[in-house]
């Protein structure tokens, strides 16, 4: 028979938290979590490639009596805010644009429309068919073009809140990390 010692050993309750996260994120939010006390499951050392395409799951333990739980949860839920607020930022930055591209994109077909309308018109109307067609080829090539800009533009006025959103996160890390120590 095997002799069970838990000589030096004591008990330890934890408490989990599991988190999708896209990949490029994964050290970020690693190094994060460290800071109001999470540490990495050590039964599950790799993160999970998560059903999201791109996401991890990331399984995280904590002591439950860890000193200043209730400042580090605060603190933690912050952090999360923080990181909820780059989000929406990022998302903003392709939503916009897609709402531009899609517009011009529709308006183009809309003219594409009335100029095949006016060449099966009785007798056909030659003129105002090119006319609609020329709007309508700029419509169905230009969204490309200003999906881009209107990304680069957004991008470069984004910026500086999303860096600041970042300061703000170091700041409640560093809080987090005297806490513990």
């Amino acid at each position: 028979m095997h002799e069970i010692n838990g000589a030096g050993r004591h008990y330890i309750g934890y408490e989990y938290k599991e988190l999708v996260v896209e990949k490029s994120q994964l050290s970020f939010y690693l190094d994060g979590y460290e800071n109001f006390g999470w540490e990495v499951d050590e039964r599950q050392q790799t993160p999970v490639e998560s059903e999201r395409k791109g996401s991890s799951v990331l399984r995280l333990k904590r002591d439950r009596k860890i000193m200043n739980k209730a400042e580090l949860t605060r603190l933690q839920r912050y952090f999360e805010d923080c990181l909820k607020q780059i989000s929406a930022l990022e998302a903003s930055k392709t939503g916009t644009a897609t709402v531009i591209a899609l517009i011009t994109g529709i308006l183009g077909t809309a003219f594409m429309a009335c100029s095949t309308f006016a060449i099966t018109h009785e007798p056909p109307l030659i003129l105002l068919c090119i006319l609609l067609a020329v709007p309508g080829f700029a419509g169905w090539v230009l969204p490309v073009f200003l999906y881009k800009r209107t990304i680069l533009k957004k991008s470069q006025e984004l910026e500086p809140m999303i860096e600041a959103k970042r300061e703000e996160i170091y700041e409640i890390c560093e809080k987090g990390h005297n806490l513990l120590v």
